[in-house]
C-alpha cells in the first residue's frame, strides 16, 4: 500500500495517465476550496454569484498552483516569476471559461448556481490540465 502511494502521489513521473489522476485530486482539494467561497460569499454574505465565483475561483487556482508544484508537474523553472505569470494566464483562461459557462447553464438553462458551477468545473479541468501540461513540457524541452 505504501508503495502504491509513493508510485501514485510521490514519485516523479511522466506518465499522463498519474499526472491526470493526481492533478483530479489537487483539483478536488482546489475545488472544494472553490465551491465551499463560492457558496459561502453567496448564500452567506449575500454577494452576487458571478462575483463569488471570481474571487472563489482566485482562491482554488492558488490552491491549485501551490499543491501541483508540489505533487504534479515536478520540472523546475528556472524563473518563478514567469512560471507563475503563465500559469496565471492559464488560470485567467479558465476562470473566463468558468464564469461564462456557469453564466450560460444557470441563466439560460436555469440550472441552480452550484449545479452550473460542478458543470463548468469538470470542462474547465480538462482546459487547465491540458494547458499545464503542456506548459511543463515546452519547459522540459527548453
Amino acid at each position: 500500500m505504501k508503495r502504491l502511494i509513493n508510485d501514485l502521489f510521490i514519485k516523479s513521473t511522466g506518465n499522463v495517465f498519474i499526472q491526470l489522476l493526481r492533478y483530479s485530486f489537487v483539483g478536488g482539494i482546489a475545488a472544494a476550496a472553490n465551491f465551499f467561497f463560492l457558496f459561502l460569499l453567496t448564500d452567506v454574505c449575500g454577494v452576487y454569484y458571478l462575483i463569488s465565483n471570481v474571487f472563489s475561483f482566485i482562491v482554488g487556482l492558488t490552491i491549485n498552483y501551490v499543491l501541483c508544484k508540489k505533487i504534479i508537474f515536478l520540472t523546475k523553472f528556472n524563473n518563478g516569476k514567469v512560471e507563475f505569470l503563465i500559469y496565471g494566464f492559464i488560470g485567467l483562461v479558465g476562470l473566463l471559461f468558468d464564469t461564462g459557462l456557469i453564466y450560460f447553464f444557470t441563466e439560460a438553462m436555469h440550472f441552480y448556481y452550484l449545479f452550473s458551477k460542478v458543470l463548468s468545473t469538470v470542462i474547465v479541468l480538462l482546459w487547465n490540465f491540458t494547458a499545464r501540461k503542456f506548459m511543463y513540457i515546452i519547459i522540459e524541452n527548453k
